[in-house]
């Protein structure tokens, strides 16, 4: 890991002073985000983004040959949060967000869960990354679902008492489909999917987020948000959801994928029917 990491260091220099990789996308995320930090501050926090990008590929590359104990001896969580639902004969969801290192997480939850882990996903444009990631993605018996393919793929799991993982931060892709509420100081839209699905079949629900105590070293943080979706009003699951999220974005903000497009679309009035919550939009 050492030799990778030196590699990863090489790997930013050409990423972030030669390239400028989303430069522009990064630092115009931190701006919307973090308006009262000063420029300097933005750039720190952009740096080391950065060097956690890049260390999360090379780890995800990493996969194809690493063991499963060397991945439980670097990657923790209170994997214990998970036993008393799982006693219940109930599926769960659980909604993280794009929080170093996601896919790393993945592998090493199977280790601590008698649940089938299912992950929906968006499959990657270029043919031979997808497949490749896909290998390393599903190599400890870990099922991905297509995003594309739900409607069609999770009614043969009716039988399987599974944990479904939904990154749940994504861009929505339907504006008009999509839950709006205050995220990070601005009106953000947010996927109703995995609210929905986790009310229609009153599942409990986890949120998830990790933190980075040493380069390498990963910790995992479970929590239950609710044990039954079905008891709660429309839209306060994703509300409490964006809360969970801002909060460890908040405390941890170089942890967070800032590379992707989160602000794309902008608040209109014609959206006013699916905000969610009693406050204000923040104009």
């Amino acid at each position: 890991m050492r030799v990778l990491y030196i590699i990863s260091d090489f790997i930013y220099i050409i990423v972030y002073h030669l390239l400028g990789y989303r430069k522009d996308v990064v630092m115009d995320n931190l701006e919307k985000a973090f308006p009262v930090k000063t420029n300097e501050e933005r750039i720190k926090i952009a740096k080391q983004f950065y060097h956690n990008l890049l260390d999360s590929f090379i780890e995800t590359i990493k996969l194809l040959s690493v063991s499963n104990k060397f991945l439980g001896k670097r990657v923790t969580a209170n994997w214990e949060a998970l036993e008393p639902i799982y006693k219940t004969g109930k599926s769960c969801q659980m909604h993280l967000g794009h929080t170093f290192n996601w896919e790393v997480g993945q592998h090493v939850l199977t280790e601590h869960t008698k649940y089938q882990i299912l992950v929906v996903y968006m499959p990657i444009s270029n043919k031979i990354f997808e497949k490749l990631m896909y290998t390393l993605r599903t190599r400890n018996g870990n099922i991905f679902i297509s995003a594309t393919n739900m409607r069609t793929e999770m009614p043969t799991f009716a039988n399987t008492q599974y944990l479904l993982g939904l990154v749940a931060d994504q861009s929505p892709g339907s504006m008009h489909n999509a839950y709006w509420t205050n995220f990070l100081g601005r009106p953000t839209p947010f996927v109703s999917g995995p609210e929905r699905g986790a009310r229609a079949g009153a599942l409990p629900v986890f949120f998830t987020s990790i933190v980075k105590p040493k380069r390498g070293y990963y910790k995992a943080s479970i929590e239950l948000a609710c044990e039954d979706a079905s008891v709660l009003k429309e839209g306060e699951l994703t509300i409490a959801y964006a809360h969970y999220m801002e909060n460890a974005i908040r405390k941890n903000p170089e942890m967070w994928l800032w590379s992707h497009r989160r602000w794309k679309h902008n608040w209109k009035p014609e959206f006013e029917k699916n905000w969610i919550g009693e406050d204000e939009p923040i104009l």
